[in-house]
């Protein structure tokens, strides 16, 4: 059962946990903390980066920019050079039309589970960040916090794929329906930034995650095969810095680094993912199609779920920061 659970996905889980308390952590909590109880959470010893003072300059926020600047601009050439025609290699999308239906049906129920499990984490979310729940979570223990969110996603997500996947309801889709709950849950604290702001976040997501899937499907079938080791050890960096960073006090110099690197670096990172877990559904689908073997489309559909999940608290990390400054 773990071996079907990649170390990756447990540093995507961290990341996402680590995001959370950061929030729930930070000032921009206080603010939606009802007035009769800010007493009560500002005396938990709370701390943000955010609140010291940021040096003048180059600093690793505009560092951490440019970076997404250059990773964006790449992308965008690496969807007009595909996308246009002008590589001599033939892209996943030029072969779509020779597809045997069975191998469409299971591409296509892949992103059909993917598109359900972003339902139900925004559905959880919203309900949970309109329950008193909410408060006594952003109120615990930090630690609290992370132990029990990466206890509760990795439990449900290892359950989920170690179900064998039939047709119908049953256990598997259960299973699956808890998994992209707890999430819910989990990320719920960040819908508190505000509706608009969530709103415009997850527009640009959609925009970004359909950028990045375009880009794949035009791209030649193997290119992005390539780059699951180098974006599992960079994703592990991040993970080991994103939870080191935790142990730091906020007036510490490497603090607004690390902070920079977690959500510009891993808005990359989780980029390059979505590139590589896009061919790689194509991949399964044709293997299994030609080989005669079971294709399971909910496991297909988790990494580009994930994936998507950690590009939506990126961006609307970004987003919040942009507004303290105006």
């Amino acid at each position: 059962m773990l071996s079907r659970f990649s170390v990756s996905k447990v540093c995507q889980i961290s990341s996402i946990t680590r995001n959370v308390v950061r929030f729930t952590n930070g000032k921009d909590a206080v603010k939606h903390i009802p007035k009769r109880n800010l007493q009560t959470h500002t005396q938990t010893g709370w701390r943000s980066w955010d609140a010291v003072k940021k040096p003048t300059g180059i600093t690793a926020e505009n560092a951490g920019r440019a970076v997404l600047g250059g990773a964006s601009a790449a992308a965008i050439a690496g969807l007009c050079f595909y996308g246009l025609g002008l590589s001599n290699e033939v892209g996943a999308i030029d072969v779509a039309r020779f597809w045997p239906e069975e191998m469409r049906a299971r591409v296509k129920s892949t992103y059909l589970y993917f598109t359900g499990s972003l339902g139900l984490t925004a559905v959880s979310a919203f309900y949970m960040s309109r329950t008193q729940a909410i408060y006594r979570m952003m109120g615990a223990s930090p630690w609290l916090v992370i132990g029990g969110s990466m206890v509760a996603m990795i439990g449900s997500s290892i359950l989920c794929q170690a179900i064998e996947y039939e047709k119908g309801l049953n256990a598997k889709h259960f299973a699956w329906a808890v998994h992209s709950g707890v999430v819910g849950v989990v990320i719920a604290p960040m819908i508190l930034l505000g509706g608009p702001l969530v709103a415009r976040a997850a527009v640009y997501t959609a925009g970004t995650v359909a950028g990045l899937t375009l880009t794949a499907a035009c791209a030649p079938n193997d290119k992005f095969l390539t780059w699951g080791g180098p974006l599992s050890l960079a994703l592990g960096g991040i993970c080991v810095a994103s939870l080191g960073g935790m142990f730091l006090p906020a007036s510490s110099a490497a603090v607004p680094v690390i902070n920079s690197l977690v959500t510009y670096g891993g808005l990359v990172i989780f980029g390059g993912f979505m590139l590589y877990d896009t061919q790689k559904i194509i991949k399964q689908a044709e293997i299994s199609t030609y080989r005669g073997q079971k294709y399971d489309p909910i496991n297909s559909s988790i990494g580009i779920y994930m994936d998507t999940i950690n590009i939506f608290i990126r961006i609307l990390m970004i987003m919040s920061g942009n507004n303290r400054k105006k």
